[in-house]
C-alpha cells in the first residue's frame, strides 16, 4: 500500500480573528438552508466600460464607476407582468438548460438596454425607467442577441431562428425546417454540459448575417424519463447519447440577418466529429471553427470563406490522451491574428498566431496554468488573463504584451480573484476571496490601481456564526508527487482526542475542489461543529494542475484516484488525532462514483459512506465525457468493466452505504443507482437509499433541508 510521507508540509490560512468567538453560533443546517443569498450578483458592462447594469432584489440597477452612485433603473417584475403567458409545456424540454440567457444586454448609444424577460423582450430607457415591449407572443423567445448595428435582435422560438427588426418589429423568419429532432440555433443536451458550448448562433460583426449550428439529433437514444407525481406516470423523453451511441450530426450555417437561404460550411466530415466552437472574424467574411474527433484526442482550426463555404485547416493539434476544449480563438490586428491557447506543453498557455496558421509567439510558459483569457486591449497590445502562476490554489489577474513582454502581476493578496473586464479594459470588476476573507467586490484601474469598492458579500454570515478555520496542505505521496488537500478541525478542537472523521470526495477530471477561497456557511462546517473532521484531497485526474497530472485516469478511471485518496487518509490518520475506524467518505456525481469504487476496492478502509447521483457503470455516462477519458467501449471494454462498481458489488464490506439519487436527474441517470441497487442486493448487501423526484442532477428547494439533515443524521449514527 502506498502511503504519504511523513513531511508533509501544512499551510493554513487561519480566519482573521474574532472580537468575540463565544458570542458566535454553531453552523447548523439551518443556518445553511437560510443563509441569504449574495448581492454580489453578475453585472453587464456598459459599452463606455465606465457603468454597469446589476440585477439585485429583484431589480436592474446601475451603477457609475466615477461616483460610485447608483440608482434603480426598473422592477423585473413590471416587466414580467407586461409579459404574455406561456401556455404550458405538455412535455418537459431537457435541452433549454445551460442556455447562455443574456437577459441584459446594452444598446450602443449607452442609454438603453434590451432585456428578456418571462419569454418576452423589452427596451429600456435606462434614463427614465420607461420601457417598450419588443416581442409580445405567447411563444418564449430563447437566447435573444441585439446585432453589432444594434438594429436587429435575434432569438430562437422552438427549434428555429428568427430576428426582428427593431425599428418595423417585423419579424423575419430565418430557419423554417426546424422539429423535434432537427435544432436550428439550438444546442442538444451534451453539447452544453460538456463543451461548455451555452448558445449555438452568433452575428456577424457587420451585422449582415448569421452563423449558427445545426443539430440533427433523431439517431441520438432516448432515455425514458418519467415523472411519476401524479396519478399517471407522464414520459418526459430526453435525448441522451452514451459512451457508444451517435452523437448528433452537427453542422454550420450561414444565414442573412433578414431572411434568405442558408449556405453551408464544408468543414471536411463532421459525423462522428464534434464542432466545438464557432467565431467570426472581424472582416465578416469569415468564420472560424474547432473541429474534433469523435474520442477528442485530434483537433482542427479551420476557416471557413461564407460566400463559398469553402474551408482549410489553420491549425492542428494532438494529445496522447485527449485535448480540453476551453474559451475559443480570439481575433485581433484586423482578423490577421488570432490568439490561441493550448495544453501541447503539458499546461494551458497563451500562443499568438498569424492567420495563416504560422506561430507568431509563445505569450506565456511554465509549470503552470493560464486559467481563462479575460479580454485584449488592441491599443496598448496587452492580453489579460488569470491564472495559477503564483500557486495551484490560487487565481490571479495578470497581463502580459503582445510580444509576451511586461508580465505584470495586477491583483494583490493570496486567494482567488474572479475577473470582470470591462469591454474598452479601462476597468475590471475583482471578486475577490480566500479562506479567511468572505468574498467582496472592488473595481481597479486597468493598471491594477485601486477606484473603489463595491460592497462584501458574506461579512453578515461570517459576523453571526463561528465559521471554523479550514486549512490547506500540502502531502506528499510516496513517489514525490505533491497532492493538495484542505481540513476543518472539529469546534473545541483537541489535539489529545481521536475524531471520526467525513471525507469529501471528487476526484475527477475538470474540477479542482481544494482552492483558497472563501466558503461561508456549508454541510463542511455542520459536520465540524458536529464533532468531525472534514478532510478533502484533489487527487491525480483533477483539473488546475495541468494536463499530465490531470491525465493520469486515462482509459483507467477510478484505481489512479483511490490511490491517491488512500495516501491522503493515511495521512491524515497520522496526525494523531483521527480515529481509523471511523472514517466516513461523502461525494457526489464523480464523487458518487469515487465512493462506490472506494468502498468495493479497499474494504476496511471506510466505515460508513454516502454515495449521492453515482454513476456505476462508465457506459451509462454520456458520450463526449466519457469517450473523452475512456474511448470508445468496443475499443476497451476490459477498462469499461475494471472502472464499474457495478460490477464490484461483491467488493463491499463492513461499510453502512446510503445512496441518494434524483429520479429524473438529467445528468447521471437514476438508472445508475437502480444497477447499483440491483447488483447488492444480489450480492446479498445491505444498503439504504434515499430517492428525490427533482429533474435535476443536484437536491435544491424544501426537499434541501431534508437532505442536509439525512446526510448530518446518517454520519451521526454510523461513526459516534
Amino acid at each position: 500500500m502506498l502511503r504519504a510521507a511523513a513531511t508533509g508540509i501544512a499551510i493554513a490560512f487561519l480566519l482573521l480573528a474574532q472580537e468575540n468567538p463565544a458570542a458566535k453560533k454553531p453552523v447548523t443546517v439551518d443556518a445553511v438552508v437560510n443563509a441569504p443569498p449574495s448581492p454580489l450578483g453578475a453585472i453587464t458592462w456598459a459599452p463606455d466600460g465606465e457603468h454597469f447594469i446589476s440585477t439585485e432584489h429583484g431589480e436592474l440597477t446601475l451603477y457609475d464607476l466615477r461616483s460610485g452612485r447608483e440608482r434603480p433603473v426598473i422592477a423585473l417584475d413590471k416587466l414580467q407582468n407586461a409579459a404574455v403567458p406561456a401556455p404550458p409545456a405538455s412535455v418537459f424540454d431537457w435541452t433549454n438548460r445551460r442556455v447562455g440567457e443574456h437577459e441584459v444586454q446594452w444598446f450602443s448609444d449607452g442609454k438603453r438596454l434590451l432585456v428578456s424577460a418571462s419569454g418576452d423582450l423589452f427596451i429600456v430607457d435606462t434614463g427614465k425607467g420607461r420601457f417598450e415591449p419588443l416581442t409580445q407572443t405567447p411563444e418564449v423567445e430563447r437566447d435573444p442577441k441585439l446585432s453589432p448595428d444594434n438594429r436587429y435582435v435575434s432569438f430562437r422560438r422552438g427549434p428555429d431562428l428568427f430576428a426582428i427588426d427593431i425599428a418595423s418589429k417585423v419579424v423575419a423568419r430565418l430557419t423554417t425546417d426546424g422539429s423535434d429532432t432537427l435544432l436550428n440555433g439550438q444546442a442538444d443536451w451534451v453539447y452544453p454540459e460538456e463543451l461548455d458550448l451555452d448558445t449555438a448562433h452568433w452575428w456577424s460583426p457587420d451585422s449582415r448575417s448569421i452563423a449558427y449550428l445545426q443539430f440533427d439529433t433523431a439517431r441520438e437514444p432516448i432515455y425514458p424519463q418519467v415523472s411519476l407525481l401524479n396519478a399517471r406516470g407522464l414520459l418526459e423523453p430526453e435525448r441522451y447519447p452514451k459512451a457508444g451511441d451517435p452523437n448528433a450530426e452537427v453542422r454550420v450555417g450561414v444565414v442573412p440577418g433578414t431572411g434568405g437561404e442558408t449556405r453551408w460550411m464544408n468543414l471536411g466530415e463532421t459525423r462522428d466529429f464534434l464542432l466545438a466552437r464557432v467565431v467570426w472574424s472581424p472582416t465578416s467574411r469569415e468564420i472560424m471553427a474547432e473541429r474534433l474527433n469523435r474520442v477528442q484526442n485530434k483537433l482542427d482550426l479551420l476557416l471557413a470563406d461564407v460566400s463559398t463555404g469553402v474551408s482549410h485547416v489553420v491549425l492542428h493539434e494532438e494529445d496522447p490522451q485527449w485535448i480540453n476544449v476551453k474559451g475559443a480563438p480570439k481575433f485581433l490586428n484586423g482578423g490577421n491574428q488570432f490568439l490561441w491557447t493550448s495544453e501541447r506543453s503539458g499546461f494551458r498557455h497563451i500562443y499568438l498566431y498569424n492567420v495563416d496558421g504560422t506561430l507568431e509567439k509563445q505569450l506565456t510558459s511554465g509549470n503552470w496554468e493560464v486559467e481563462d483569457v479575460k479580454g485584449i486591449d488592441e491599443n496598448r497590445r496587452r492580453v489579460y488573463f488569470t491564472s495559477s502562476e503564483e500557486n495551484p490554489t490560487e487565481r490571479q489577474f495578470f497581463a502580459i504584451g503582445f510580444d509576451g513582454s511586461a508580465k505584470q502581476r495586477l491583483t494583490s493578496g493570496a486567494g482567488t480573484h474572479a475577473i470582470s473586464l470591462a469591454p474598452n479594459s479601462a476597468y475590471y470588476a475583482d471578486d475577490y476571496s480566500s479562506l479567511s476573507s468572505p468574498r467582496r467586490r472592488t473595481f481597479y484601474k486597468s493598471d491594477g490601481s485601486e477606484t473603489r469598492q463595491y460592497r462584501p458579500a458574506d461579512a453578515p454570515a461570517s459576523g453571526e456564526y463561528e465559521i471554523l478555520p479550514t486549512e490547506i496542505l500540502q502531502v506528499k505521496a510516496s513517489d514525490g508527487t505533491l497532492l493538495y488537500a484542505r481540513m476543518i478541525k472539529p469546534a473545541g478542537f483537541d489535539a489529545g482526542r481521536k475524531y471520526p472523521t467525513v471525507v469529501v470526495v471528487y476526484g475527477g477530471p475538470g474540477e479542482q475542489a481544494v482552492r483558497n477561497r472563501w466558503a461561508a456557511l456549508s454541510l463542511d462546517q455542520v459536520l465540524a461543529h458536529k464533532g468531525f473532521v472534514v478532510w478533502q484531497l484533489d487527487n491525480r485526474g483533477s483539473a488546475g494542475r495541468g494536463h499530465q497530472f490531470e491525465s493520469v485516469l486515462y482509459h483507467d478511471m477510478g484505481e489512479h484516484e483511490l490511490s491517491d485518496q488512500k495516501e491522503g487518509i493515511q495521512y491524515l490518520i497520522s496526525l494523531g488525532f483521527v480515529d481509523p475506524q471511523r472514517i466516513g467518505l461523502y461525494g457526489w456525481s464523480y464523487g458518487g462514483y469515487m465512493t462506490l469504487y472506494t468502498i468495493t476496492h479497499a474494504p476496511g478502509l471506510i466505515k460508513a459512506a454516502i454515495a449521492g447521483a453515482p454513476v456505476v457503470s462508465w457506459r451509462n455516462y454520456d458520450s463526449i465525457y466519457t469517450e473523452r477519458y475512456m474511448g470508445l467501449p468496443d475499443d476497451d471494454a476490459e477498462g469499461y468493466k475494471r472502472s464499474a462498481p457495478v460490477l464490484s458489488a461483491a467488493g463491499l464490506n463492513g461499510t453502512k452505504l446510503l445512496m441518494i439519487h434524483n429520479v429524473e436527474d438529467d445528468n447521471v441517470h437514476f438508472q445508475n443507482s437502480i444497477q447499483m441497487a440491483e447488483a447488492l442486493e444480489k450480492a446479498d448487501k445491505q444498503f439504504y437509499m434515499l430517492v428525490y423526484p427533482q429533474k435535476t442532477h443536484g437536491v435544491s428547494g424544501p426537499e434541501f433541508k431534508q437532505l442536509l439533515e439525512t446526510e448530518t443524521n446518517f454520519f451521526e449514527e454510523n461513526l459516534k
